[in-house]
């Protein structure tokens, strides 16, 4: 008979950007604690708040979603986004796969490795450009063969920033064409059940005014 093979727990970091409350004030450090989130370091930065977590799970899902799910009880508390952050320069690539900044540069203009590195997702200015860490990190498994430590769980923070994201934005949309064309969006992926679009929608009318956040049971996995 086949057993369930259970994972070992292990420490994960990341980070928690945070909105709608001081986390420097004694009572709403207090209800972090009360909230399971005493393996959280909280702090600013830029005026912006943030929990930063070294959590032991069996694996990073779990630890992301549990501390998700325990922050968010904190009166007022949202996530905005989970760090390591997926908009990576090449210096900060360098970092993460601990090579040299002029061994990144060769990979990127394809003077070095295979070619095919991923091409950037945005330009901040003609010289400053932006790669996604998931684009990245998958290329160099695929196209060289190196499993990065640094690239555990990249595809599932990229899309989970993005829920977070969709739920932010959704809050602001003004009206229910916006809504649903969003919805249909999610919809088509096949992610969801097609009565998302209806639940999504419906979610929004029923929600008093002021609320900042699309409630995650109106999302059906």
């Amino acid at each position: 008979m086949n057993r369930a093979v259970m994972k070992r727990a292990k420490p994960h970091s990341f980070t928690l950007v945070l909105t709608g409350a001081d986390v420097t004030d004694e009572a709403t450090i207090d209800a972090f604690f009360e909230a399971g989130c005493g393996d959280a370091l909280l702090g600013e930065r830029d005026s912006v708040g943030y929990a930063a977590f070294d959590r032991e799970a069996a694996t990073l899902v779990q630890a992301v979603a549990s501390a998700l799910a325990q922050v968010e009880r904190v009166p007022d508390v949202r996530v905005l986004r989970v760090e390591p952050d997926e908009l990576v320069t090449p210096t900060v690539i360098a970092k993460r796969t601990g090579r040299s900044r002029e061994s990144v540069r060769l990979l990127i203009q394809g003077k070095r490795g295979p070619g095919g590195f991923p091409p950037p997702v945005a330009w901040v200015d003609a010289k400053s450009k932006l790669w996604q860490w998931s684009d990245v990190a998958r290329w160099f498994g695929e196209a060289l063969g190196e499993a990065l430590p640094t690239a555990e769980g990249v595809e599932f923070l990229a899309a989970l920033n993005g829920a977070l994201e969709v739920r932010r934005r959704a809050a602001r949309l003004e009206s229910d064409d916006e809504r649903v064309a969003v919805a249909n969006v999610l919809g088509d992926s096949g992610l969801f059940e097609a009565s998302y679009v209806e639940d999504s929608v419906a979610a929004h009318r029923a929600r008093e005014e002021g609320d900042d956040a699309v409630p995650w049971s109106a999302v059906r996995s």
